[in-house]
């Protein structure tokens, strides 16, 4: 029987791994803030993703460790948000190799989740992962997250950081208010639409996990499809899907105004990033919806 233990797994992400290995004969621990009952082959097991405690026993002769921890970076960042938005995912992170040094038997592998937002607004330049990073809070927070993963020895436990781009789902997370905007005829470019959007349908997502646990692959690698698009390609994607036939565009003053009333940052959907893999284009990871459109068609 495998055990593969996942913190944060109650997130977006989290469910769309778990949903992967549900009712299956792996063993699935979920370290949460707050315990919940058992639900058929998954434990939930609190903790406080900052200091060590008895949850660390549970990583004992684990298959896997994933680590998805990080306050949501949907928010103003204000001085306060911006300290938790990097201890969430620092504080957890070193926490998480403490654990597996104080074990005897160790995991096998410990993959942690990172960001393609470490190159910053990167305009057409195509990164992977031997590409230079960018300036700038978001690509700091994800320096200092890298650096906290790697600054831990794990002899006997293989590391794999993944740098995630957009993760699509379907009824929720990022794709959901790209879609309500398409549906109520806002669905046109955002700003000036020439951004990238490096993206990854979840299916392929939760694929790649399983390849990474079952491949000994290690270093860095971006969870992303080999085909970004621009973000005025994005919507018309997402208004094709939907059969929406007209989107007005969403100039960047009134995306900058909107982003203020709802509480978050426009600088999330005004810059962009064009990012894939070379590490999965060599290994011949097979994606199942490595093309938007076919992507968006099965999502929406």
């Amino acid at each position: 029987m495998r055990k593969i233990l996942i913190a944060g797994g109650t997130g977006a992400l989290g469910s769309a791994i778990i949903q992967r290995y549900y009712n299956t004969e792996t063993e699935l621990i979920v370290l949460s803030r707050t315990a919940k009952p058992t639900d058929k082959n998954i434990r939930y097991v609190a903790w406080d993703a900052k200091s060590l405690g008895a949850w660390a026993q549970e990583l004992e002769e684990s298959t896997a460790v994933i680590n998805l921890v990080g306050k949501s970076v949907n928010c103003r960042y204000t001085a306060k948000n911006k300290q938790e938005i990097i201890r969430s995912r620092v504080d957890s992170t070193k926490v998480i190799g403490q654990a597996i040094q104080s074990l005897k038997q160790k995991p096998a592998v410990w993959i942690n989740a990172g960001s393609t937002a470490i190159f910053g607004n990167s305009g057409e330049e195509l990164k992977d992962e031997s590409s230079k990073t960018g300036g700038g809070f978001s690509p700091e927070v994800c320096k200092l997250w890298e650096q906290a993963f790697f600054s831990v020895a794990t002899p006997g436990t293989r590391k794999v950081f993944l740098r995630i781009g957009l993760v699509l789902q379907a009824n929720k997370g990022v794709l959901k208010p790209f879609a309500n905007l398409a549906k109520t005829g806002f669905g046109g470019k955002i700003g000036s639409g020439d951004q990238y959007m490096t993206w990854i349908h979840e299916e392929d997502f939760v694929n790649l996990i399983h390849w990474v646990i079952n491949n000994e692959v290690t270093g860095i690698i971006h969870a992303a499809s080999p085909f970004p698009v621009k973000n005025k390609e994005f919507m018309r994607a997402i208004r094709q899907a939907l059969k929406v036939p007209i989107g007005l565009p969403n100039p960047a003053f009134l995306t900058r105004f909107g982003a203020l009333f709802i509480g978050t940052e426009a600088e999330l959907v005004l810059s962009g990033r064009r990012v894939v893999s070379t590490i999965l284009a060599e290994k011949q990871f097979p994606f199942k919806y490595p093309q938007l459109g076919q992507a968006l068609k099965q999502l929406l």
